[in-house]
């Protein structure tokens, strides 16, 4: 099953602290919902565990990250994929672009296109882009406060 979302968060710092937490693993893992771990391999690279709740399905999902078209402080896009083992798969990518915002600060946007298979899948469309929705709301709001410190 397909997934898309998209949306902006306006963030307060400037773009180069933006970029610097986009790329640190301890504020990533600290912000990112059910992150237990996450490994920087190399400067584009991360390996990542992950707890989630899907309505009735909890799921450790292992996988890798990688960041590429790198344009800093301006953007970079994000794509990676996971195994639930039994509740399924995800992968998936996102472009995230940064700007000056009116005022100060920083405008983020992001730009997501998601795969899920597997048992997830059955739980059906409207849950699983409603809890997408809400753990994107919940990392977003975490790394506002992070950006902010």
């Amino acid at each position: 099953m397909a997934m898309k979302m998209q949306g902006e968060v306006l963030l307060p710092a400037g773009r180069d602290v933006v970029w610097a937490k986009l790329n640190d693993p301890e504020v990533l893992k600290a912000c990112i919902p059910g992150c237990e771990e996450l490994t920087k391999d190399d400067d584009t690279h991360f390996s990542a565990v992950a707890k989630i709740k899907l309505g009735p399905v909890k799921a450790t999902f292992k996988g890798k990250v990688a960041l590429s078209e790198l344009d800093p402080p301006n953007g970079y896009t994000i794509s990676g994929e996971g195994e639930g083992g039994i509740a399924g798969f995800a992968k998936g990518g996102a472009k995230v672009a940064l700007s000056d915002a009116d005022g100060g600060g920083t405008l983020l946007r992001y730009d997501v296109d998601a795969q899920v298979g597997g048992k997830i899948m059955q739980l059906g469309s409207r849950l699983i882009d409603s809890v997408a929705k809400k753990y994107a709301d919940e990392f977003f709001a975490k790394f506002a406060e992070a950006v902010a410190a």
